[in-house]
Parts: structure tokens; sequence; C-alpha cells
């Protein structure tokens, strides 16, 4: 009798999944093979005949609870050795022997989108080909909204960030596979996929002659079915005329841009590595903002880079303050080994005056979205509704805000137009117009 035949073949497994979009999607993916092999999902590790975590490194906070986790599934492991436990994500690198020395019980370690090596060491304790069993990778369980990766990595290295070394370099996917994999989602029931990339403005740059962004967004929208289309995370130097047209052009493309500035100091854009000036974005904005009139603005910031003085950060808030976005995701700079910055430069931005400056930001926004906001009181919004949250149907209109209401009818997937009666800096609410 072999080893293999001596190990119970797994049936359950256990999926956590930390950070951005693109980790999401590569767990759904990943959750598609194994229910394609057989096994079936439970809700707790302890059940779990295969427990894998879906890491992220971009902030300290993130990696701490990644540690954490991987920390709190030593008994488990300790209690049956035949567990299947896995790391996969931005936390695993090229070389994975740091991570083996400091996580022995650690069966499987799994780069993003590299799920080969766990679903090889489950195929060869269930007796089959696993790899031969696999269809298409889309998101399992319908939803009426999903994410599709258009494409892997990044080649900007902006030296605060580690993902370029951790998800490798741009590879763009086939505009045809994205299709299929929409057509696929819509006859699920999906109603609005989000594409997703590191810097989604720059697909097609590795495949010459087929296509860009623009062209797949005008793919996707003739998918049937589909009601709505988003894409995210967009890159200044990246964001050309023809997607800018696409978004203003195409009906089913949502009017919604995330374009992170990251500073408001042309000197901490320089230190960064961004390859733009902040005249060169806010130029930017005023060509998004005249040919779509009706968008909405995402953006991303970082305080306290290394030698960000008080009169760079202030710049920052003026850039907030001057473009009037309708979010803004705030971070406190933190080392990340191995990029740069940490390589190169010093944290010298004490932790206590990241914290102040957090606050400064959060408080301006917080005041800038409330003025934003308000000015929909009264304005009917198309509301794609997506589930029941606390009692009250909760979805997003066009521009990207979240808009709850009541009603008593199944209205899950479908699109309605609510008044808006009462806003605030995060969400609308308000009461569906028949």
């Amino acid at each position: 009798m072999t080893t293999t035949e001596l190990i119970p073949s797994p049936s359950r497994y256990f999926i956590w999944t930390i950070g951005c979009q693109m980790n999401v999607a590569d767990s759904e993916r990943l959750e598609s093979a194994l229910l394609q092999l057989g096994l079936q999902s439970t809700e707790r590790p302890q059940n779990a005949d295969v427990i894998v975590l879906n890491s992220c490194v971009v902030r300290q906070s993130a990696e701490d609870k990644v540690v954490g986790m991987l920390t709190s599934l030593k008994p488990l492991k300790g209690s049956r050795p035949d567990r299947v436990v896995a790391l996969m994500g931005c936390m695993v690198g090229p070389k994975s022997d740091a991570l083996r020395q400091r996580f022995p019980y650690v069966d499987v370690f799994m780069r993003p989108q590299q799920y080969k090596p766990l679903l090889e060491l489950l195929g060869d304790r269930m007796g089959i080909d696993a790899e031969g069993c696999l269809s298409t990778l889309v998101p399992p369980r319908a939803s009426v909204t999903a994410f599709i990766p258009i494409i892997h990595g990044c080649d900007k290295f902006c030296t605060f960030c580690i993902i370029p070394y951790r998800r490798g370099r741009e590879k763009s996917r086939p505009i045809p596979d994205i299709v299929r994999e929409a057509e696929l989602l819509a006859v699920r029931g999906v109603k609005e996929v989000t594409l997703l990339g590191q810097n989604v403005d720059s697909y097609g740059n590795d495949l010459p002659g087929n296509g860009d962004l623009a062209d797949l967004l005008t793919a996707v929208s003739e998918v049937d079915g589909l009601r709505r289309v988003r894409f995210l995370t967009s890159h200044p130097n990246d964001m050309d005329q023809r997607i800018i047209d696409a978004v203003a052009s195409l009906d089913r493309v949502c009017e919604h841009v995330n374009l992170p500035f990251q500073a408001g100091d042309d000197g901490v854009l320089t230190a960064m590595r961004r390859g733009y000036t902040t005249d060169e974005y806010r130029r930017l904005v005023d060509r998004i903002r005249a040919t779509v009139p009706r968008v909405s603005m995402a953006t991303d910031l970082i305080v306290g880079f290394p030698g960000e003085s008080e009169a760079a950060f202030q710049r920052s808030v003026d850039m907030l303050e001057e473009v009037r976005f309708d979010k803004v995701h705030a971070a406190a700079y933190s080392d990340r080994p191995g990029t740069i910055a940490a390589r190169r430069m010093e944290d010298s931005v004490p932790a206590e005056e990241k914290r102040r400056r957090m606050k400064v930001i959060e408080s301006v926004q917080e005041r800038i979205a409330t003025g934003i906001n308000a000015g929909l009181l009264n304005t009917t919004q198309e509301v794609l509704v997506e589930r029941r949250e606390k009692g009250k149907w909760r979805g997003r209109n066009r521009n990207d805000k979240l808009v709850f209401f009541e009603d008593a009818r199944d209205l899950q997937g479908e699109t309605v137009n609510v008044r808006i009666e009462r806003t605030s800096p995060w969400s609308l609410q308000g009461d569906v117009v028949d």
C-alpha cells in the first residue's frame, strides 16, 4: 500500500482571503477548481481537509493578519497531519525557502494565480489527473456582480510597491478568453462585471495587434445579459483618450474612474517613481470630466512617504480640495521589504505623525463627500440591486455610490430607479420609483 493510499482523500475546503479585488478573484477561481475536484466548502477551518490562505502584504497591517492566521493553523495541522495547509498570494515570492523555514507546517506555497502545486497534491491524494479534470475556472457561485482579471502583474515598479516582485510582469489575457468568461458569468445570472488589473489601462501592451482596453470594453459590452461593465485600477500614465472615449460612448460601461494620484507633491511623486507631475494629473482629470460629464472619481493616496514634509503633505490636502474626489482610499506608508523604498529610503515620518495626517485626510474627504452626495438629494438614480443587508436592499448606481432602500419585493439582480431622500458621506437612501 502506498503512502498516498494511507492518507484520507480530502473532501472539504476552507479559503481565507485578504487584500485587493485581484485576491478575491484568485480565490474564486481556486474555489472553482476545488469544486470541480469534488470538494465541498466549509465555513470553519477546523472542519476542513484543505485550508488555503490567500495573502496580502501591500500594507504591514495586512501582513500581520496573515501571519496571525497562519500561526492559528499550527495546532490544527498538528492535530491532523494529513490536513493540507496552503499559502498563496503576494506573501509568496519567487523563492519560498524563508517561508518554509518560518512555517514548516505549511504544505504548499503558491504565487498569485499559480494553483498547480495545490491541485497536483490533491490530485495525487485523490488518484486523479487534476489538470485533466478542470474546465474554465470561473466563480462557482452566481452573484449579481463578478470580477474578471484581465491582466496580471505590473511593470511600473513604484518604489513603495511590492506587487511587481510578487505578481510578476504584466501579462494580458486574450480578448476572446475574457469575453467567453463574461458570457459564462452572464449565463449564471451575473449582471455586472468589473475588469481587474494592477494597472488595467496597460491591458494589451504585451499583445501587440490584439487590442487594448478600449477594444476590450467594447467587446465585453456586447455580451448578452450583462447590464454594466466597470474597470480598475487605472494608472495616470496609461489612461489614454481611447479609454476615456469608451467610457463616454459605451452605454454599459459605468461612468466611474479609479485614478490613484498617491501624492500631491511633485518631489514625493518623483521619489515614488510615479512618472507624472501633479499638473499632468490635474489636466488628465480635467480631460476625463470634459469627455464624461457625469463621471465620478475615486483615488488612492499615501501619507507619510519617506521624506514627505508638512508642506508636501499639505499639497496632498490641497489636491483633495481642488479635485473633489467622490472616494479616497488613503493609507499610511509602511516599509515593504524588497521594495526600492525599503532598500534606499529612511522611513522618516514618525508613526504618530502618520496617524495625524490620516485623520486630516479622512476629515477633509468626509466633508467633500458630504457635499457631493448632498447634491444628489431628490434626484433619481439607476440602481443595480445586489443583495439584502440589515433588512434593506443594497445596490450601487452607475457612479459606484452605495444606495439603500426598502421594498417587499424580490429585486435582487434587478435595475430600479430610486429617488434619493437621505444622503451621507458614505451612502444614499431613498425609495423606489416605479
